[in-house]
């Protein structure tokens, strides 16, 4: 039930988080937003979700069948299971290898992206699952590095651990540099601006999804911004400490959340060369020297617990 309660709440918050993008979006170009449906417009997630998964579902006749249906439920079905990560400090659920099961559902992530550009059948589409191919690939190494080295700091692979080792101070003080390299980490891993490669429109019409429509759409949308919230969530639990049962917590989720909409809405497209060049040339240096820094931190605490157990 706590699983069935949370994928619920989840999905929920997926819908309101549409709304609040569209409205800050609304904001930032000086026109006005979703605002006509029930109050404030408020039900309009509600009444989009209704329309497009009541729409005719029309498909091209040379996709590959099975792949092209399954490849959104796949996608879907990733972005809901990785919330199993995450920390319930009431003890309704315990998981104690929540940052590798969050790696592996990373990496699973990229098949749903890649197949349903090949299933599509279309230059445009197969073009933008092989660029979301490489581009989660290479932040993927800078984000497992990160993780990593917190792993060392709170020695252990529970996501509760980050809580209780951040009650007198953030880990974002410690390493801003890291939580610079983490977010820009997460905006390429969830294929957001200025690293939408994936949907570049200007280029590849609409990308990966572009043979989609109605049901479909609607998946892989709600795929992708239940994947936000995710790392919206990972982030405060990481730099921001706190508990889930407080208030404060899901607040600090907003704002992240939020960041990625401002981002979105104030900064152009990346150029593709420079994304790789940061990955590879900017946060994989950046990352490592931080790993060894908190390898070599944990040496020498255990060298000084072992001199004093010793005296």
């Amino acid at each position: 039930m706590s699983y069935v309660l949370l994928f619920v709440c989840v999905l929920v918050g997926v819908a309101f988080f549409t709304l609040l993008e569209r409205s800050v979006l609304g904001y930032v170009q000086i026109r006005k937003g979703p605002n006509k449906v029930g109050i404030m417009g408020i039900p309009q997630p509600f009444a989009d979700a209704i329309k497009l998964f009541l729409s005719e579902s029309k498909s091209p006749l040379a996709i590959n069948y099975y792949p092209y249906y399954f490849c959104p439920v796949l996608a879907l079905f990733v972005a809901l299971v990785v919330w199993l990560v995450f920390p319930f400090h009431t003890m309704c659920v315990g998981f104690e290898l929540g940052v590798l099961f969050f790696l592996c559902c990373l990496s699973l992530g990229v098949y749903s992206v890649l197949g349903s550009g090949w299933s599509s059948n279309s230059k445009y589409a197969l073009l933008g699952g092989l660029r979301a191919v490489a581009q989660t690939i290479s932040y993927e190494v800078s984000l497992a590095l990160i993780l990593l080295s917190f792993i060392f700091l709170v020695e252990g692979y529970d996501l509760c651990l980050f809580s209780y080792y951040q009650e007198s101070l953030w880990f974002v003080f410690i390493s801003f540099p890291l939580m610079l390299a983490w977010f820009a980490s997460c905006l390429a891993e969830t294929n957001r601006t200025p690293f939408d490669f994936a949907e570049g429109e200007s280029e590849l019409v609409s990308g990966f999804n572009i043979e989609y429509g109605s049901g479909g759409f609607a998946l892989i949308f709600m795929a992708e911004y239940a994947s936000i919230l995710f790392m919206g969530m990972l982030f405060s639990v990481i730099f921001l400490g706190g508990y889930s049962v407080s208030v404060w917590f899901y607040v600090k989720v907003v704002f992240v959340s939020f960041m990625f909409v401002w981002v979105r809405g104030t900064l152009p497209r990346f150029r593709y060369d420079k994304l790789m060049g940061l990955a590879w040339s900017g946060f994989l240096p950046l990352s490592l020297n931080y790993l060894f820094f908190f390898i070599g931190l944990s040496v020498v605490f255990y060298v000084l617990m072992l001199y004093y157990a010793m005296n």
